[in-house]
Parts: structure tokens; C-alpha cells; sequence
């Protein structure tokens, strides 16, 4: 008897804390009620735009009909996969998934590390005013879309363009910097830092910011000069939110920048910036491809993308002890 009393009373032991922290829970909703409303409309959202048309995932393993609809369309051949199978043959998806990795690392090298140093020169102007100014001017260009910036790089680089017309001054011959497929990708990372460098300090600047300005003091008195208050104090400060950018940039690579080559390329330079976002628009929407052979180049896409950031999360948290989850 004395036995099962012990048992119960363990038993309510264990409910005691699980009913607290449920009515804590509630408690502290309440408490926050506003805030969750807040939050309210951008779940919503998420739910109507991100995960409702989930189901539409089922259209890369169904041959769809506009007659029969998504769910009564036939399945694919070869157990559902037969769009999946097709990709490995397509020379033009080929060339996409190449390009794709390729300018996707040609990003993460010469473009992920620009607005971290450039956030830390910003850092070093004494200047508050000129360093308004300054983070002013990079910034700036961000809120140009691609089609203006493509009208104003046509209007410098075309073959009647002003660069040609000042190297014609000289007696060289024009260059055809536009449709050249040798220099496109150069171009992208140059066009693209030029445009989204400045904007993404801002985060960086914003980390800086949260230093705790005791620790320069402290290091100034020990006698550090500004490299080393760079290099022992801002740095590491800041390191955990380059690793986390670093990481959404890995988990991103499988896009490579849509807007900006859709804007920029043509058709002297298609093969060397097609990519399969915007091998996905032309064969859907100039070609009039299947809707389940272009969902399975999405649905391969994100599956690409999720893994990777696994493994950059995983990495990044094993070399700095901090990840996204």
C-alpha cells in the first residue's frame, strides 16, 4: 500500500511541472498578447504563400493534364520519378546546374566577404558625419532594380556606349563587354557587389555596434593600436553573425541571383549565365514545357539547397560553436 502511494505520489510529482510549465505557457501568451498579434499576420502569410502550395510538390511526379487538374493527372512513368530521370539526360538543365555551382562559389568567394571588410572600414572613419555620408553612398544602389542598372551599364558599356567612345579617343577598337561570354561572370560579381555590398554592411554594422564600448577603453589603456582592436575585439564580436550569414548564403547557393542575369543576359551570353531559375521561366513560360518536369527542377533545387544548409550549419557549428539551430 505504502508502495503504490510512493508511485502515485511520483507520478503526481512529474504532472506538477508539466501542468505549471502549460499554464506558464498560457500565462505568458496572455502577457504577450500583443506581440503575438503582431505576429499573427505574418504567420498567416507564411501558411497561405509558403506552405499551402506545398502540395503542389506532388506535380513533379505526375504528368499534369489542364483538363484533369493536379490531383487526377496521371502519374509519371518509372514509379512517379521518370521527370527526375529525364534531368540527368537535358543537356540544358546540365549546363543550368553547372553554371549554377559555379557562380554560386564564384558569390560566396569574391562577394560573401565584401560587406564584412567593408563594414569594418566603415567602422574605422572617425567622422560621423562622413561616415553617414559614406554608408549613405554604397547603400544607395540596393534600391535600383536590375532593369534600371542593365539601361545604365548599357549606356557605359554597348558598343556605342561612352567606355568605347572614350577608348575609340585613343584608337583602340570597341570591346564588346555586354555579350561577351568569356568576361559575363566577372561582370555579375562586379555589377552585384557594386550594387548590394553597401546594404549588407548594415547587419554587420549593426553587430559592430552591439560591442561593448568598456572593451576598446580596456584595450586602449593595455596599448592596443586600431589593428589590433580590429583583430582581438571587433572580429571575434562579430564572428557569430558572419557565421550565420554564411550559412543562409550556402543554404541560397542554388539560386544564384535570378533577378540580376535575368536582367543582364542575352543571347550571346545565355550559356555562360543560364542558371535553372531562369531555365525554369524560359522553359515554362517561352517553351510551354510540362508543369511536372519544371517542378521537378524546384523540387530538386530545394532539396540541394536544404542540404547544404545542413552541412554549413553543421560545419559552421562544430568550427564556431554557433549555427542557426
Amino acid at each position: 500500500m505504502a508502495k503504490q502511494k510512493t508511485q502515485v505520489a511520483v507520478k503526481d510529482e512529474i504532472r506538477l511541472p508539466i501542468a505549471r510549465s502549460k499554464h506558464s505557457l498560457w500565462i505568458r501568451i496572455l502577457q504577450n498578447k500583443y506581440m503575438y498579434l503582431m505576429f499573427l499576420p505574418l504567420l498567416v502569410f507564411y501558411i497561405i504563400f509558403a506552405y499551402v502550395p506545398m502540395g503542389g510538390i506532388i506535380l513533379a511526379f505526375k504528368n499534369y493534364s489542364f483538363g484533369k487538374g493536379v490531383w487526377g493527372s496521371p502519374w509519371a512513368e518509372n514509379f512517379g520519378l521518370e521527370h527526375f530521370i529525364r534531368l540527368s539526360t537535358h543537356p540544358e538543365f546540365l549546363n543550368a546546374l553547372k553554371n549554377t555551382i559555379v557562380i554560386s562559389l564564384g558569390r560566396l568567394i569574391f562577394e560573401f566577404p565584401v560587406p564584412v571588410i567593408l563594414a569594418l572600414l566603415i567602422n574605422e572613419i572617425r567622422g560621423k558625419k562622413f561616415k553617414r555620408v559614406v554608408q549613405t553612398i554604397y547603400t544607395f544602389p540596393h534600391f535600383l532594380s536590375w532593369i534600371i542598372i542593365y539601361g545604365l551599364l548599357v549606356n557605359l558599356f554597348a558598343s556605342d556606349g561612352i567606355f568605347n567612345q572614350l577608348i575609340g579617343l585613343f584608337g583602340a577598337e570597341p570591346v564588346n563587354i555586354l555579350g561577351n561570354p568569356a568576361i559575363y561572370k566577372p561582370f555579375l560579381f562586379i555589377s552585384n557587389n557594386w550594387k548590394e555590398a553597401g546594404y549588407s554592411t548594415i547587419i554587420y554594422l549593426a553587430a559592430i555596434t552591439g560591442i561593448n564600448p568598456e572593451l576598446y577603453e580596456a584595450a586602449k589603456i593595455d596599448g592596443a593600436n586600431r589593428w589590433q582592436l580590429v583583430k582581438y575585439i571587433t572580429w571575434p564580436c562579430i564572428k557569430p553573425t558572419v557565421a550565420i550569414m554564411l550559412i543562409l548564403a550556402v543554404a541560397n547557393m542554388m539560386s544564384a541571383g535570378f533577378d540580376q542575369i535575368f536582367n543582364t543576359y542575352n543571347p550571346a551570353t545565355q550559356d555562360a549565365g543560364d542558371i535553372i531559375d531562369t531555365l525554369v521561366y524560359r522553359l515554362q513560360f517561352v517553351v510551354g514545357s510540362n508543369f511536372g518536369f519544371t517542378t521537378a527542377i524546384g523540387l530538386f533545387k530545394s532539396v540541394v539547397n536544404l542540404i547544404l544548409m545542413l552541412i554549413a550549419n553543421t560545419i559552421v557549428k562544430r568550427m564556431t560553436g554557433k549555427g542557426i539551430y
